[in-house]
């Protein structure tokens, strides 16, 4: 079974000697994740501003999401998330917030995708348990289920947004 324990380091740190390997991640995953739309996302994320698509994908999904080849469990323990879990992650953290319907929808076929194409399993994944059931339907309709029950919960009923339950104030 596999034990995660989060580093209290830093280790995604952007500097001249990483930089590339950074920008060849963040466009590598992009694509895992939504080819053969890839393309045509960039291009309706530049509708809004031209830049917009750019720093997604090198600052988010390049420094961020995507993990450095230097890291394992072995080396850096807690240090490493994956392809699946940081699908699933996305899922959850996007289906807490609401009103972001079509990025949960594209996460959810980016998780899938990690099955089909079989990302899930490249050099340097680590095995997720459940992980394939999770990517299959069944699996989609009770990861977005929990976390709607755990949003549920924590806003006491009164709210699915990030500030669930907070009254205007009254004028």
């Amino acid at each position: 079974m596999l034990s995660i324990v989060l580093t209290l380091t830093h280790i995604r740190n952007s500097s001249p000697t990483n930089i590339d390997e950074i920008l060849a991640r963040g466009d590598a995953l992009w694509k895992s994740v939504y080819h053969p739309l890839d393309s045509k996302l960039v291009s309706k994320l530049a509708e809004s501003h031209p830049d917009l698509p750019i720093f997604i994908i090198n600052h988010e999904y390049g420094a961020l999401f995507s993990d450095p080849a230097s890291l394992g469990h072995e080396i850096r323990p807690g240090a490493k998330v994956g392809r699946v879990l940081m699908s699933i992650l996305a899922v959850a953290v996007l289906r807490a917030q609401t009103g972001v319907g079509p990025q949960v929808t594209s996460h959810i076929f980016g998780l899938r995708k990690a099955y089909q194409d079989g990302t899930y399993k490249a050099e340097g994944e680590f095995p997720v348990q459940g992980g394939e059931w999770l990517a299959g339907e069944e699996g989609n309709m009770w990861l977005l289920g929990a976390v709607d029950r755990i949003v549920e919960a924590l806003g006491e009923g009164k709210g699915t947004s990030f500030a669930p339950g907070f009254e205007r104030p009254k004028l």
